[in-house]
């Protein structure tokens, strides 16, 4: 069947990704893909167009091999500045998850930015002023538009009462065996001072060390809100995973993309949990928690009236009012 093709001003929906692995992800949730975009000499990226229920999304990925904010800042503004018609962006892949006593993370979580605290759901954890009282950013606060923050605790209401179709979702995803689950291997949170032992996996790591967890009763999405640390720099270690997200506040999850876009590409930031920040990184969980991370972008999407989407600021409109 011949895709559709449709004016770019249709499109109101920025979607980014870092990873090939995450772009793949959200391409399976389009309900319908759209006729490319002729590739235009003054726009490097590649754009993937499809539509979610309502709305008409366009997909761009970071170029391979490139990460951290700058990166992510050009591919976003290269993105608004050709389809002009965006009102949101969401920003969706992977992320190092913090686990807690207050957040029970677990790899194939989902957590998504909300504002929390001193934070406006984003936090540059690598830029700022370290003082006696604590980290204090120097950069401007991000904010979310109003259709984004009542979105959001629409689908958390939604969560509450066991009326979501996350697992839907995903399952579309995951009949792509590269996504499945039972992939990823085991979950493995060790206790953050001890290092991982040489080798591509936990094989030699003492299971002694193993943080004692009673295990879930299902495999279901589970999402947590609240403040995501970013910056250009990998967090891989335990100790100082705990160290900065104490500092900061409490955070639950580390990533490298989001604190380019935040002050110019309003956004939700959505991210799949692979790993823990720490020594005992590897790459196995990266395919299932990019799918739940997508399923869950899906999910928020399902929410947003499109009447309501379309009466809101385009992203350039609502940077210039909160200039």
């Amino acid at each position: 069947m011949e895709r559709r093709r449709l004016c770019i001003q249709d499109y109101t929906v920025g979607w980014v990704c870092a990873l090939p692995i995450e772009l793949a992800a959200a391409t399976k949730t389009l309900d319908e893909e759209h006729q490319a975009l002729p590739q235009d000499e003054n726009d490097p990226n590649v754009y993937t167009l499809g539509c979610i229920g309502e709305h008409n999304v366009v997909l761009a990925c970071l170029p391979a091999g490139q990460t951290g904010t700058s990166p992510a800042a050009a591919v976003a503004i290269r993105m608004k500045a050709k389809l002009t018609s965006i009102r949101f962006g969401l920003l969706v892949g992977i992320g190092g998850g913090v686990p807690s006593s207050d957040a029970n993370i677990w790899l194939g979580d989902v957590v998504v930015s909300q504002p929390h605290m001193r934070h406006g759901g984003v936090v540059q954890h690598d830029f700022g002023k370290m003082g006696l009282s604590g980290f204090t950013q120097t950069g401007p606060p991000n904010t979310l538009p109003p259709l984004l923050l009542n979105a959001l605790s629409k689908m958390r209401s939604n969560h509450y009462i066991g009326r979501n179709d996350l697992s839907k979702h995903l399952s579309a995803i995951t009949r792509v065996p590269h996504f499945a689950r039972v992939m990823a291997g085991p979950d493995l949170l060790f206790e953050s001072d001890y290092n991982h032992i040489e080798g591509p996996t936990c094989d030699q790591c003492s299971r002694e060390k193993l943080v004692k967890r009673i295990a879930r009763d299902s495999q279901d999405i589970v999402v947590h809100y609240g403040t995501i640390a970013s910056g250009n720099q990998v967090v891989k270690d335990g100790v100082t995973r705990d160290r900065l997200s104490s500092e900061l506040g409490g955070v639950l999850c580390f990533e490298m993309e989001a604190a380019g876009l935040m002050n110019s590409f309003p956004c939700v930031v959505i991210r799949g949990i692979c790993d823990y920040a720490d020594s005992h990184k590897h790459k196995r969980w990266q395919p299932y928690a990019a799918a739940t991370a997508a399923a869950c972008a899906k999910e928020l999407l399902s929410v947003i009236p499109l009447t309501e989407a379309a009466k809101t600021r385009t992203v350039d409109e609502a940077i210039d009012h909160r200039g």
